[in-house]
């Protein structure tokens, strides 16, 4: 692939909902610290798409992430924070009307 385009492997965690690490499909997880792997859980495969810079990604920019593949070998996305004022909803008792 050229330098505009990165065939990337998508990988989400089994331990923690909306965790994802991003490698180049031709590198796979090898310079992926094991620390890392250790607290991301034995990576599942969950998609394969070519990135280009202006490509449309949910949670961050198509060129941060293929930087970062191509500086440290792979990009590691968290989880979104948490909204306080959901969490408050989930605690508050609801009642049943009726």
């Amino acid at each position: 692939m050229t330098d505009d385009k990165l065939l990337c492997e998508i990988y989400k965690s089994p331990r923690r909902d909306e965790m994802y690490l991003y490698v180049d499909k031709r590198r796979g997880l090898a310079e992926v610290p094991e620390a890392l792997l250790e607290r991301f859980g034995k990576p599942q495969a969950a998609l394969t798409l070519i990135l280009t810079e202006d490509k449309p990604l949910a949670r961050a920019k198509a060129a941060d992430v293929m930087a970062a593949i191509r500086d440290k070998g792979y990009y590691f996305q968290l989880p979104p924070a948490r909204e306080e004022y959901m969490l408050d909803l989930y605690r508050a008792p609801t009642e049943a009307r009726y």
